[in-house]
């Protein structure tokens, strides 16, 4: 998925290799189920697949797409999994940067194949069509998912007390050896504002920026983020957005989400879906820090 994973046992009782082991198989399984960067994977084969055609995907890839789509509805397209054409334009996808803009014709024409309505999924089957050009990129909710599925495992294998990140998404479980809680950061890319821990009880936190993956040309920042309205990065006014949630999945699809919505749309939709949620709005001389209602009873 182009990123690292590192994981924290405690209890393991001399079984760190087997797990590790047990962990990059899962890992390997979810690569080739979820990853846009591997070109063997089940969704890289969709996006290559001929129009018309009709495809049943395999179980990790039909879980999380159903995830992505119904964040879709609920955040009308703020998130959307079907950007992979735009997302490689702009140099954010396994081809690699570019040095400055696509050009107008062609975000057009990579915008047309775009659109999470135009994906017909269907939810009990696990099939989905391919209408022509359309191209997934689940790199805003795999990573995510994939913290769940290994804390799911090592909890399996008897092992309920670990820290499981994946590029920077966090899931803590149990305690560590001395009885502390696993603690996990909500980055602050603005050093005028302190970062946030919280301790990971049976949560995850996870956090979406534009001061990581980004490149400027005329002096303009561009981020990763995309804007499926205007097929470009978008221009929201947030530095960052960090959701703690019981679901590191479902953290890590609000958190681009709220980002892609901005400060006033995004805070109103933490406050509906009652989201434990960190603005980080850019403002001078500093940048302000914004928490939801939710994550305000949390520091109570």
């Amino acid at each position: 998925m182009g990123t690292t994973w590192s994981v924290r046992l405690a209890g393991a009782h001399g079984r760190t290799a087997s797990l590790g082991a047990a962990i990059a198989v899962l890992l390997d399984r979810l690569v080739m189920d979820l990853s846009h960067w591997e070109p063997a994977s089940a969704l890289c084969r969709f996006n290559r697949s001929p129009s018309g055609t009709l495809h049943s995907l395999p179980g990790a890839l039909r879980e999380v797409l159903e995830a992505a789509l119904a964040i879709a509805e609920e955040t009308s397209g703020a998130f959307d999994p079907t950007l992979g054409a735009l997302v490689d334009l702009w140099g954010f996808g396994p081809q690699g940067p570019v040095p400055v803009p696509p050009d107008p014709e062609a975000l057009a024409q990579a915008a047309s194949c775009c659109g999470w309505q135009k994906l017909r999924f269907d939810r009990t089957r696990g099939d989905a069509w391919q209408p022509g050009g359309l191209s997934l990129d689940l790199s805003g909710i795999a990573k995510g998912y994939a913290v769940d599925r290994v804390s799911a495992l090592l909890i399996e294998r008897g092992v309920p007390d670990h820290l499981v990140e994946i590029g920077g998404e966090l899931r803590g479980s149990g305690l560590k050896p001395d009885g502390s809680p696993w603690w996990g950061a909500m980055e602050s890319p603005d050093a005028t504002v302190p970062e946030m821990v919280a301790a990971l009880h049976g949560l995850a936190v996870a956090t979406s920026g534009e001061y990581r993956r980004c490149f400027v040309n005329a002096g303009r920042h561009f981020g990763h983020t995309l804007d499926p309205h205007r097929a470009e990065p978008i221009d929201t006014g947030l530095l960052a957005v960090s959701v703690l949630h019981s679901s590191c999945m479902l953290a890590d699809a609000y958190a681009t989400a709220l980002l892609a919505l901005g400060l006033e749309r995004g805070s109103r939709l933490a406050t509906r879906a009652n989201l434990s949620a960190r603005f980080l709005s850019k403002r001078c001389p500093q940048s302000v820090e914004v928490l939801s209602p939710s994550l305000r009873a949390m520091l109570d």
